[in-house]
């Protein structure tokens, strides 16, 4: 294994285009099940300028039943797309919460599909979807993520916390970081070269017809503070390059610079690279849908591997087949850190969820929650558990248990 290496990651803020799509989809999930715990959901969208476009299927109990909207239905869903919008900060001339307009072209459930899923008389619960899911946990970081990551996130958290409360009123909601590490001893020392990217208010740029130098410096040196509180002390030096808004200006972005979709930053979502993807996006979805839960269940076990000391590094993959409920496979890799067998935790480990059945990961993992809006800006995975079960993935209460199998 290489012990010293340079590896990067990325985030995007909640104001990117692909990242209001997911929210704007989650929102949808989230609305249902607060309807219908059982409801089943699976909500694109588009979004461009002044235009919001939402597709898929659902079945929600009081909402869409037998092709038809409860009353006020599709006047709710509205409110709850607009408030979206309104929420991450979009009051622009070509992307405005008031202003755009909502496209709803959701429709029932396909019934061969809900044959499939939903639990009968002599079967259980099958799997949404076949496919490969992935959860990983590295010991470099306290919420047990990839640093890259966990560093690329935390920059873009802060500066959309500062947007918010006015501290840096002249950033606006779109952005992008990047984050380039060198690793000794597989461990995270020093920044190498760091990337931001903020759209921002007119004249804070250094080309166009609006540049003004000294806004700029302004700009400038609010993200360099931020990068040197947001990462570890001595890690950002003379020796560290650092670009900000290197175009030159930033002042169309969102969903007017350019188009988002649901589902297409699932690295962000998930572990920046450093551990192989499925290819299952997470937002719009229902917990049946196995691309999610199962997803979040192998973070939840590789993090609780992790946690109990079993190994520095942790990757663990699932696999499914649409309808069928139990996993087709294991795999557990600690990538050589491991103090306890691979073998012995593929064995015994999917016991600790009810074998990793669809309906055993959400009745252990508590998902028919409307818990989802919250995850689908910087990342699923390295956030705190909410008293309310947001982010129950991440808890870390199976390491007693764990310990025990060593």
């Amino acid at each position: 294994m290489r012990s010293s290496f340079i590896f990067t990651s990325e985030s995007v803020s909640e104001g990117h285009p692909d990242k209001v799509a997911d929210q704007i989809s989650d929102s949808i999930v989230d609305l249902f099940l607060s309807k219908d715990p059982e409801a089943r959901i699976a909500c694109e969208t588009l979004t461009t300028t002044n235009l919001v476009v939402l597709a898929g299927e659902i079945r929600c109990k009081g909402v869409f039943e037998n092709g038809e909207w409860a009353e006020g239905a599709l006047e709710e869903i509205e409110r709850v797309v607009r408030n979206r919008v309104k929420a991450i900060g979009y009051e622009q001339s070509g992307f405005h919460w008031d202003k755009l307009v909502l496209q709803n072209n959701l429709h029932g459930q396909s019934v061969e599909i809900a044959m499939g899923v939903d639990a009968g008389d002599n079967k259980d619960e099958g799997a949404g979807d076949q496919g490969i899911m992935f959860g990983y946990a590295s010991d470099e970081t306290p919420g047990l993520m990839p640093a890259t990551l966990y560093y690329s996130h935390q920059i873009l958290e802060r500066m959309a916390a500062d947007r918010h409360n006015g501290t840096a009123p002249f950033l606006e909601p779109d952005a992008k970081s990047q984050v380039t590490l060198e690793y000794q001893d597989e461990k995270p020392v020093r920044a190498v070269a760091l990337v931001v990217s903020t759209q921002h208010a007119p004249g804070y740029c250094l080309q166009g017809d609006k540049a003004d130098p000294a806004k700029y410096a302004v700009l400038r040196d609010y993200v360099t503070g931020v990068l040197k509180d947001v990462l570890p002390d001595g890690f950002v030096s003379d020796d560290t390059a650092i670009y900000i808004n290197p175009t030159g200006a930033f002042e169309i972005g969102g969903p007017d610079g350019d188009a988002g979709l649901t589902g297409r930053k699932i690295i962000v979502d998930t572990y920046g690279g450093a551990a192989p993807h499925g290819g299952g996006a997470f937002s719009g979805k229902d917990p049946t849908k196995v691309d999610r839960s199962a997803a979040y269940a192998c973070r939840y076990l590789a993090k609780n591997v992790v946690a109990a000391g079993l190994a520095d590094r942790c990757t663990i993959q699932i696999s499914y087949a649409i309808g069928v409920a139990k996993p087709q496979s294991i795999h557990v890799d600690l990538h050589g850190t491991g103090k306890i067998s691979e073998a012995v935790l593929e064995d015994k480990i999917l016991d600790l969820i009810g074998g990793a059945t669809p309906r055993a990961i959400r009745q252990h993992l508590q998902l028919n929650k409307p818990i989802y809006a919250r995850s689908a800006a910087y990342g699923h995975f390295g956030r705190k558990p909410d008293a309310d079960g947001g982010f129950s993935w991440e808890k870390t209460d199976l390491v007693d248990q764990l310990k025990a199998l060593a």
